[in-house]
This record gives C-alpha cells, sequence and structure tokens, in this order.
C-alpha cells in the first residue's frame, strides 16, 4: 500500500512564523509530508480497501442476487466496503447500520487526492454524519484526513461518540499544524478500545484523572510523533492490563521508558531518542526492538526475552542486572540473559571503543542461536584493531557453541570486517548459515565484489559443512526495514530483521562474466550469490 503523503499545505500564519523564523515554509511542508508519510507506513492495514467494489449486477442480468442473499451474509459483505460505497439502496443502508462500523475517512476522497482544507473540510462534514447515523458498535475507524486545529470541539464531540457506541480499533492522526495540539482528554472514556494509534498529537496531563481511569481491553498502543511525558505513558501502561504491543515512532522527547507489565509482548522503539528503559518486570516480554537512540538499556526481569536489538556497542550502555556492562566485564549468572535467542547488534568497525564492547556484549546472552550485525559507517576510523585482539579476547560461549545463523548487514569488505569475520569463522563449531548483505553503493564492479568476497573463501572454519550466501539490501537506506509496526509485532514472522531481496539479477550478472574470478568464488566458497 502507498503511504506517501503529498506536502501539506500550511495556513498563512504558519507560513509567516516559520519565515521569520528562517525556515522556507515550502521545504517545511515537503518535511512534515515525509513525517507523515513514516507515520502513515507504521500505522495499521484498516481492515476494507479503497478498491473494494460491489457489482450487484452481473451483466446481461436485471436481478439483484446479491441483494437476495441473507442478512449476515450481506452483512460480511458491507463490512469489506469502503464506507462511500456500502449504502447503496434502502436495503443496503439498513444492512449497514446492522453491521459493526468500518470508517477510514481517507476512503471518503477519490484515490490518490491530497488533502488541502477545503477537502479536509468535506471529510470533517461526512465524518460527523456517518458518526451520527451509525448506531454503533464501531468496528474500527481510522481518522488521518482532517486538520483538528479548526475543530476542537467537534473532535471531543467525536470521543464521546466513539466511547459510547463501544469502539473497539482506532486510528487517529493530526494534519501537522500545529505539531503539538493537545488530544481532548475525553479519549480516556473509551474503554472498549482493543488498538489505539495516535499520531501528532500532545498528550493529555494524566495528573487529575480518576484512579478508576482504564482500558482493560486495549492489546495494542501505538504513538507516533506524540509529545508526552514519561508519568503519562506510565500510567497508561498501568492502566492497560491486557496490553501486548506497545509501539512508540518520532520524536517523544526525552522518556524514561519504565516497563512493568504482567502482559506485554513487543516492544518497538524507532527514531525516538529515550534517556532511558528499564525493563523492570516483564515476565512475558519476548520483543524488544530499538531502531533509535536510547542512551542506557536496563534489563531486570524479563524471564521470556527471546528477541533483542539492535544494541548501538558504542552508544547504548546495557546494564543486566545491577551491573553495568563494560569491555572486559566478565559473564556471570547476574549479568546474562539466557532467554535471548535472537540478537542484533550495531557495530562501527573502525571505532576502537565499539569494538571493544562487543566481546563483553556477546557474552551477556550465552544462547544466541541467531547474530545480526550491522557494520556501521565511520568516517574518521580511531584503529586498527586486528585480528589478534579478537582472539586475545578469548572464547565467546555463544560463538562457539550456539550460534547457526550469522546475518552481516552493509558488509563493505573492509579488512576490519574481515578480522571479525575470520575470528567468527574459526570459532563457530555449530555454524549452519552466513548470510552477507552487501552494503548499497560500496562495490564499483563485479570484479571490486569479487576482490572483497574473495577472502572469506581462504577463511578456516570451524564449522566446514556451513554454507555462505550473499544478498543485496532489500532496503534503499541499506538496513532492513523496521519502521513497520506490522512486521515487528507479527509473531508468525520469527525474525523481523531477517530481510534481504533476492532476485535473478546478481545471479544472471555472475553467469554473464564467466571470469576467472567467478570460477574461483564458485569453488572456494561453495556459495549461493543472490542479489
Amino acid at each position: 500500500m502507498d503511504t506517501r503523503v503529498p506536502p501539506v499545505p500550511m495556513g498563512p500564519a504558519t507560513a509567516a512564523e516559520f519565515r521569520r523564523r528562517g525556515h522556507d515554509s515550502q521545504e517545511v511542508e515537503g518535511l512534515f509530508a515525509r513525517v507523515l508519510s513514516y507515520i502513515h507506513h507504521a500505522l495499521p492495514d484498516p481492515p476494507v480497501s479503497v478498491d473494494a467494489r460491489l457489482f450487484a449486477l452481473l451483466p446481461h442480468d436485471s436481478v439483484d442476487r446479491v441483494s437476495l442473499l441473507p442478512d449476515v451474509v450481506l452483512r460480511k459483505v458491507v463490512s469489506r466496503l469502503p464506507v462511500k460505497d456500502a449504502a447503496l439502496s434502502r436495503r443496503w443502508r439498513g444492512v449497514w447500520c446492522s453491521t459493526p462500523l468500518v470508517l477510514v475517512d481517507s476512503h471518503i476522497l477519490p484515490s490518490g487526492t491530497a488533502v488541502a482544507c477545503a477537502d479536509a473540510r468535506r471529510v470533517t462534514s461526512a465524518v460527523s454524519r456517518i458518526l451520527a447515523a451509525h448506531p454503533g458498535p464501531f468496528r474500527c475507524v481510522h481518522l488521518t484526513s482532517n486538520y483538528m486545529e479548526e475543530f476542537r470541539g467537534l473532535l471531543v464531540r467525536w470521543l464521546q461518540i466513539l466511547a459510547v457506541k463501544g469502539i473497539q480499533e482506532l486510528v487517529l492522526v493530526n494534519r501537522p499544524w500545529p505539531l503539538d495540539l493537545l488530544l481532548p482528554a475525553t479519549f480516556f472514556g473509551m474503554a472498549t478500545l482493543t488498538r489505539l494509534y495516535l499520531g501528532l498529537w500532545k498528550f493529555p496531563d494524566t495528573a487529575g484523572l480518576p484512579r478508576a481511569t482504564t482500558f482493560p481491553n486495549l492489546r495494542e498502543l501505538g504513538l507516533c510523533n506524540v509529545f508526552v511525558e514519561s508519568r503519562d505513558l506510565d500510567f497508561i501502561l498501568a492502566r492497560s492490563p491486557v496490553l501486548e504491543t506497545l509501539c512508540l515512532k518520532g520524536k517523544l522527547r526525552k522518556l524514561h521508558l519504565r516497563l512493568v507489565s504482567r502482559s506485554i509482548r513487543c516492544v518497538q522503539i524507532i527514531g525516538s531518542f529515550l534517556e532511558e528503559i528499564t525493563v523492570m518486570d516483564a515476565p512475558c516480554l519476548e520483543r524488544l526492538i530499538l531502531s533509535g537512540d536510547c542512551a542506557k538499556l536496563k534489563i531486570r526481569n524479563a524471564p521470556k526475552l527471546h528477541l533483542l536489538g539492535y544494541l548501538d556497542a558504542g552508544n547504548h550502555v546495557l546494564e543486566v542486572g545491577n551491573t553495568i556492562i563494560k569491555a572486559g566485564t566478565k559473564a556471570s549468572p547476574s549479568t546474562t540473559v539466557p532467554s535471548v535467542k535472537i540478537l542484533a547488534l550495531e557495530v562501527r568497525f573502525g571505532v576502537r571503543n565499539d569494538v571493544k564492547m562487543i566481546p563483553a556484549i556477546l557474552r551477556c546472552f550465552p544462547n544466541v542461536e541467531t547474530l545480526h550485525i550491522m557494520s556501521g559507517e565511520t568516517d574518521q576510523p580511531t584503529d586498527k584493531l586486528n585480528l589478534k585482539f579478537w582472539q586475545e579476547s578469548g572464547a565467546i560461549e555463544c560463538i562457539r557453541s550456539r550460534v547457526e545463523l550469522l546475518v552481516f548487514h552493509d558488509f563493505r569488505g573492509d579488512r576490519r570486517e574481515l578480522s571479525f569475520l575470520t575470528f567468527f569463522f574459526g570459532s563457530a563449531l555449530v555454524l549452519k548459515k552466513v548470510v552477507i548483505v552487501l552494503a548499497n553503493g560500496s562495490f564499483a564492479s563485479m570484479e571490486d565484489i569479487c576482490s572483497k568476497v574473495l577472502p572469506l573463501g581462504s577463511m578456516k572454519r570451524a564449522s566446514p559443512g556451513s554454507s555462505i550466501m550473499f544478498a543485496n539490501s532489500s532496503d534503499p537506506e541499506g538496513v532492513v526495514n523496521l519502521w513497520s509496526f506490522k512486521r515487528a509485532s507479527d509473531f508468525s514472522l520469527g525474525d523481523p530483521f531477517y530481510g534481504y531481496a533476492m532476485s535473478s539479477v546478481f545471479l544472471r550478472s555472475t553467469l554473464a562474466l564467466g571470469s576467472a574470478c567467478m570460477i574461483r568464488l564458485s569453488a572456494e566458497i561453495r556459495t549461493t550469490i543472490l542479489w
């Protein structure tokens, strides 16, 4: 689904304010169009498609056979139609009213229409009529095409209607001017919510709310570019007793996230800066996915934590139990997290402090079976740590006896990367497969790729039966795309870090070369090459 949003026009007063601050208003509009696109990419898909169409008459047939179907079947049909097509006749309007409402406001406008202020007013008027006309319950409501600053009183009324008529899934995204529009506190009355996503709001102060406020059915919460205080996020978590998935995206101020939840299974934080994440007591937590800045990660009690990453070796401070992990920290029962089976690390191999942390971090996770390494770039390498450093660091239990799959992202063929891989191959006794994901733009030609990957073929391997695969990154930025909440929280997907593009382009190019380099590559490394 295309989630790109065209530039979002701002009013004259907002544009004048940005110009006063020295900013080009058109550039700012384009910037926030990209922000909205990122938000829309993260949002859950609605259960109806704007492309769905209902044709009640077959060609050359004057009998409306669809309307003859039983109401129970008709309700299922109507529940899959865009709201503008659901009420086709007096007969169908009755079926629509008896079907739990699915309302996606962007479907009210023609497909591909940019939402200008005039269009937003039409959408707002239509939404008001639909919410008033339908008796409920409301299965799913997506409101993403309204300039709510103009209709603050109306938004309060909408939220009251949603609460009364039993809203289950709500996606509420403000158009971005102003950026800190206060979300009405009336949304705290929606006790029937099972899924809630908010975008581009200022979260209301929870200090004065009744202690009885609760979201007893809320299982999934997403906050995208929401200004929220740590105490208010703590309030929501404490009053959501069945919450399983928490997603935070965008600049959310400097938060201290304290996870105390008996139900939460997946936490994803992308593009956000958090001062600290403390996994205090999360007995059901299985996934903790980080793709942003976090000064410190503390892991206290998470006995089911299965997947963790990306940990930044140079920028994240890791604390296990009451011990801050430093270079040279020895493994002990109090400094290990034995439940983690999938671990993702980001390392700048040209930065000494990054590399020196890797052995200590890996020793904290002795049972890792799948290891992802993201090789980061640095403009000014600070040291040339070679194979001797890795050999002197000593045995690392997970590499030696647990890791079966290594995925090395953004491989550039740097000798520092090769030093690590030499150590890894020589130590990994149970290794089955290695996937080398080539960094975008790092290789000038096929011959250049050959010269960088051939050294892997001569490396001594502790597990001689292991295979090596080469792949091109599936993401234009060179990283696996974790910006989608859907991918990270999909438990049917065993490893959300594991994604790369595979097509025949690279293979065809390889076969076409027919060079001695490629013959050697095939003979010495015995790899499958994928692009």
